[in-house]
């Protein structure tokens, strides 16, 4: 016995020996495993230290998310397509679009065609060229309906009814398209049927003469079958315009480096492997940007790219070059991108909970919310060129972005089988048992195999007309591990008390089902959901009552939900809340709903908040402060609503001041105090203000907000001025008097007849200088665009000589003639008239469309037509006094659109209209031209594609086709009959 223990013993080396070599043999066959699994998903050995610490490294990243104002290297490019666009005329003048007006860009993917058709399309010069401007991305599925549709939403900014035919469509678009000059972005077509082209081309018939085309394609067929012109072809970036691109981007915060003449020589070399691509030079430099030493670069050169072969084939290849350098959770983050469709304006939000639901995305510090760092993650890839086209919702409400066609392809490589979009193109065998997230558009059937399934994502705005139990029932047995699930706009009237079942759920999307008017009980047991998303929810009456149970819930969207009657009780207790678009106080009670105290410890809430039937709290000085508003420094946007109620403290508002961090305020049916609130001024960070329906008879001094772009009051009748300040008061601060205002709504305030309380109201048939009453100098906004005034009797008001739209409705017309008379140039901030040379007395300059209505008192011919030189669009309307039409119409030289209505007295249109040889459309409801037939003068509009006019039945008999008396006059026109 003693013998055996003294051969196994440490000290018997042969013994000793055969034990560690079993060891090894097992780690040698571990490691080549290890190696092999590596290889199978594409990870790669780093020469260099792993970045363990990859989201504290800190770049500056000053400028991410600001578009380029130019394209390196492309200066001829754009000046060739430029003058293409704008100054090419066919000699052909019917039957657009020809071929000739066409214009092709063809290269292979990453030369930047669709970059270079942006930058021409966004081009002031070609904006105001083109009256109507629309932008399609076909991609590489040629659905003509499609098509169609986008290009009547990109026309309209609205999509069209989904439920219409092709022929409702095709005569939809051609009225949104006739006798327009409009410049159309057909970017990224690869489809190379003949027949498919010449039936869309057919469809855009109508457009007035210059109208452009723009194709986008990697074919010369494509080219070759949409235009007869040569296309132009883009071609890869010089040597010089490449590193100029390359050195912006890899030496971006380490400018010392460029005098290192080994880094430059090293970057030099890996350039020439990018072949002029920009996509290729953006992403391979973003990458280099991230390694900050010699030996990383020459390994990044000697390495991975050297295996590369640089061809148009091996684009993707390159490209992956930049994905296989990424740290392992970034790589997660942007594979997953590939549920998306290719040229999808992704909102970065969302896309930011998907991965917070995946699990993507670890918390490193309590300092920072998850969706704090995932935006992070964001940033580094948009810094790494993976994402691009960045832009801001409008008032900064949120991020969007784009994939490059490329970037999508290479999304689709990394992921394989594990996500695919499931439609009509494709067939249910591609969703396998490996398959883990699908974004769909077509039936449910798909989902058979796919019981392992993370995401399910329905990608369709159209509306299923059945979404049966069993759907719900086959999801839910099959799909148990779901954590994303995203069902709106599926016209689901119920929710199973089964969903309870999906325990891994962490996203769950219900938003635009209006029919849904309850959520069944059992989703609150679904504990870990952080997003619930019931926007849109219109028939919603109100949330689980245990909804305090969500414990992890970081969003809760309710926007737009007008039947919630209440807020249930606990949701105070839901302290990790970053989103509660709406808090809906229980007006009597009756549903033990939750008070505004509950609102007092969620201060992490971020974005929009509404709070709706404050005017039924009780005890309201005390609810309202213990609200804590002041707390909630994340909030952007802040809405205040009455909906009636008893007014319980007429000063409580004043307890209801947010953070001064907030930059939307909104406040509806006030009915308390008739002052503002005293906090007003604590707030200087606000850009928009609304106020509807509220009894203040004053306003404070909005004049002083230096970031404030976007002012509404409507249905104000207790207000008397806006500004308690006077006019000489305000000359002294001329400099901060509205430096930022764009637009100002101003309706149905019946009292406000003037804009300061010192300045009294003038007639508007008084010959009195308005200088006599406001001093000897007018303030005038300085970057004011658009102005409406509607119902408010307003003589006298700041000017406004830069604007670009204005709209007069039942109000004085005295401040515009005012505008036009002191001739303040639109580009000087606000001053004394007299302090401006002469040769900067200009108004209106920017002014494209005019319309006043319903101003009875209104001197037309006093107005002079050399101020409105470039007015595009004019409506006049109720003029019931006016016997002919102002004489200065026929200096509107530039005049496109011209509508007349409700002219009572009016018998005949003017022989000097025929100086508006740029008029495109004519409407007309004047009846009393019944007793005469139309001006020989309407055969000089020779640009006039549309004529319409209403009520006026005895012209149709003389303007009959061929053979009407006055046919003559109108067979130049292009568009339909023109009378209804």
């Amino acid at each position: 016995m003693k013998e055996v223990r003294l051969f196994f013993s440490s000290s018997n080396q042969f013994a000793y020996g055969l034990k560690i070599g079993r060891k090894i043999k097992a780690i040698k066959a571990r490691l080549a495993s290890i190696e092999s699994k590596a290889n199978t998903f594409g990870f790669m050995v780093r020469d260099g230290p792993v970045e363990t610490s990859f989201m504290t490294k800190k770049r500056q990243q000053t400028h991410s998310f600001v578009p380029k104002d130019k394209i390196i290297g492309r200066d001829d490019d754009t000046a060739a397509l430029l003058k293409l666009v704008l100054e090419f005329e066919s000699e052909e003048n019917h039957g657009w679009p020809i071929s000739n007006n066409i214009i092709p860009i063809v290269g292979f993917g990453g030369l930047g065609k669709t970059a270079l058709a942006q930058f021409v399309y966004s081009n002031e010069t070609v904006k105001n060229h083109f009256e109507l401007m629309m932008w399609v991305c076909v991609s590489d599925v040629f659905d003509f309906k499609i098509i169609v549709e986008n290009i009547i939403k990109s026309a309209t900014n609205q999509a069209p009814n989904q439920n219409l035919e092709m022929d409702q469509l095709q005569k939809q678009l051609r009225q949104k398209i006739g006798g327009k000059k409009y410049l159309l972005v057909l970017d990224d077509i690869w489809n190379e049927d003949r027949e498919e082209w010449v039936n869309l081309k057919e469809l855009l018939i109508g457009g007035a003469k210059g109208s452009r085309i723009i194709v986008t394609t990697r074919s010369f067929k494509v080219a070759k079958i949409t235009s007869k012109c040569q296309p132009h072809v883009l071609k890869g970036l010089s040597s010089d315009d490449a590193w100029s691109l390359f050195k912006e981007i890899a030496f971006e915060q380490r400018s010392t480096d460029l005098t290192d003449s080994a880094f430059v020589e090293i970057g030099k070399r890996i350039l020439e492997r990018c072949g002029g691509i920009p996509l290729v030079i953006r992403t391979i430099a973003s990458t280099l940007s991230y390694k900050e030493t010699e030996k990383e670069w020459r390994s990044f050169k000697d390495n991975e790219l050297a295996r590369i072969s640089q061809n148009e084939g091996k684009i993707l290849p390159t490209l992956k070059l930049s994905y296989d350098h990424l740290p392992s959770h970034l790589k997660d983050c942007f594979a997953y991108c590939r549920m998306y469709r290719k040229d999808h304006e992704i909102d970065v939000q969302t896309l930011v909970q998907f991965w917070i639901a995946q699990g993507f995305i670890k918390q490193l510090s309590p300092i920072q919310s998850l969706d704090e760092i995932g935006f992070e993650y964001f940033k580094i890839l948009v810094d790494r060129s993976f994402f691009q086209e960045v832009g801001e919702r409008y008032l900064g409400a949120g991020l969007t972005c784009k994939m490059h066609d490329l970037m999508h392809d290479l999304a689709v490589s990394v992921t394989g089988t594990e996500s695919s979009i499931v439609d009509s193109n494709n067939i249910a065998s591609e969703v396998g048992e490996k398959c883990r997230h699908i974004s769909i558009n077509a039936s449910l059937i798909p989902l058979f195999r796919g019981k392992k399934l993370r995401t399910l994502i329905w990608s369709s705005n159209k509306r299923i007309q059945n979404f049966h139990d069993e759907t719900w029932d086959f999801i839910i047995s099959n799909c148990k591990y779901l954590r994303v699930l995203e069902l709106h706009i599926l016209n689901l009237k119920m929710i199973p008390c089964s969903i309870y079942k999906l325990k891994h759920l962490r996203y769950l999307d219900l938003s635009c089902n209006p029919d849904i008017k309850i959520l069944p009980k059992s989703i609150c047991k679904i504990l870990n959901l952080q997003v619930l998303k019931l926007d849109v929810c219109s028939g919603l009456e109100e949330l689980p009552k245990k909804i305090e149970k969500l414990v992890n819930i970081t969003h809760l969207g309710c926007k737009y939900c007008g039947l919630l009657t209440h807020m249930p009780r606990g949701i105070g207790k839901l302290i990790s809340l970053e989103t509660l678009s709406m808090f809906v106080v229980d007006k009597n009670g009756s549903h033990g709903g939750a008070d505004l105290s509950e609102l007092r410890g969620l201060n992490n809430l971020k974005g929009q908040l509404e709070i709706r039937n404050l005017g039924f709290v009780k005890n309201a000085k005390e609810k309202f402060k213990a609200a804590n508003l002041k707390e909630k420094q994340h909030l952007r946007s802040l809405d205040l609503i009455w909906n009636g109620g008893n007014g319980d403290d007429e000063k409580s508002l004043e307890d209801l001041q947010p953070h001064s961090n907030l930059k939307e305020l909104r406040i509806v049916g006030w009915r308390g105090d008739a002052k503002f609130p005293s906090w007003f001024y604590l707030l200087p960070n606000l850009v928009r203000i609304e106020i509807f329906g509220s009894n203040f008879k004053h306003l404070p001094s909005f004049a002083q907000l230096p970031r404030l772009q976007q002012l509404e009051i409507g249905n104000c009748t207790e207000l008397k001025y806006m500004d308690d300040n006077s006019p000489k008061g305000s000359q002294g601060e001329a400099e901060s008097f509205f430096p930022s205002l764009k637009h100002l709504h101003l309706k149905n305030c019946r009292n406000m007849k003037s804009w300061w309380r010192t300045t009294k109201p003038i007639d508007d048939d008084s010959n009195e200088d308005d200088t006599t009453v406001m001093g000897t100098s007018t303030m005038a906004f300085p970057c004011l665009s658009s102005l409406e005034i509607k119902d408010c009797p307003l003589t006298s008001m700041p000017l406004y000589p830069s604007l670009k739209e204005l709209k007069l409705v039942n109000t004085s017309s005295r401040p515009f003639k005012q505008t036009i008379k002191m001739n303040i140039d639109a580009k000087i901030p606000s001053c004394s008239t007299s302090s401006l040379p002469p040769s900067k007395l200009k108004s209106f300059t920017d002014l494209k469309d005019l319309r006043i209505e319903d101003c009875k008192v209104v001197d037309l011919e006093g107005m002079k037509g050399e101020s409105l030189i470039n007015l595009q669009s004019l409506t006049l309307a109720n003029f019931p006094n006016l016997t002919s039409l102002p004489e200065w119409i026929q200096d509107l030289i530039n005049l496109q659109w011209l509508s007349l209505i409700d002219f009572p007295k009016l018998t005949s249109l003017p022989d000097e209209m025929r100086c508006l040889t740029n008029l495109q459309q004519l409407n007309i409801y004047v009846p009393q031209l019944e007793e005469r037939s139309l001006s020989d003068e309407m055969r000089c509009l020779t640009n006039l594609q549309e004529l319409d006019i209403h009520g006026v039945s005895q012209l149709e008999e003389r303007c009959e086709k061929d053979i009407g008396a006055d046919w003559y006059k109108i067979a130049h026109i292009p568009l339909g009959w023109p009378f209804h």
